[in-house]
């Protein structure tokens, strides 16, 4: 398993090792001793246990987010592609952070099988690529309706720069999402 920090340094693109062979391929994607040690090697705090698996599934062009959860309630995710692909962001909401409001992309793929540690404090979105892209995460705590929020997926202060799709589909509620300065703190 192998770990590389973006622009963020909080959030991390894990890597599983693949073997392959004229059978397929095998990996293993998750390891939770393996997992916290390389956060611990990167010195990077380790997340709370995983509790909850979400899985989805989406045409080209749909974009989900930007969303996360307040404490108490506030979420870590583990999120990969296993069919199809994603571009996936992060944007850290942390108002104390040296790196609030910045934001990070990565393609998440079935074929490159890439994961992304987004922890607790980032809005969380992706826009599906491809028709069909299964989209699964881990998340360290329960979904509670309560502590949801979101940032509009297109805030000019963010200036995310989303592959261009001919065709958007974004819910009513993530189009009315507010603009990150009008959300409280985290």
């Amino acid at each position: 398993m192998r770990l590389t920090q973006t622009k963020l340094p909080d959030v991390v693109i894990v890597e599983a090792d693949v073997y392959e062979d004229d059978r397929g391929w095998f990996m293993e994607s998750f390891n939770e001793a393996r997992f916290h040690q390389a956060l611990k090697n990167m010195s990077l705090a380790l997340p709370n246990s995983f509790v909850q698996d979400n899985h989805s599934c989406s045409k080209r062009g749909v974009l989900r987010g930007l969303h996360f959860q307040r404490a108490p309630h506030a979420q870590g995710k583990l999120v990969r592609v296993t069919q199809g692909a994603a571009f996936d962001v992060a944007v850290d909401i942390r108002k104390d952070s040296k790196t609030f409001g910045q934001w990070v992309g990565v393609e998440l793929s079935a074929a490159n099988k890439r994961m992304l540690w987004i922890p607790e404090g980032f809005a969380h979105g992706f826009l599906a690529l491809e028709d069909n892209t299964h989209f699964h995460y881990k998340t360290t705590d329960y979904y509670a309706k309560d502590a949801e929020g979101a940032i509009h997926w297109a805030d000019p202060d963010l200036a995310i720069q989303w592959p261009q799709i001919d065709s958007l589909v974004v819910n009513k509620k993530d189009q009315e999402a507010p603009r990150l300065f009008e959300i409280e703190g985290e």
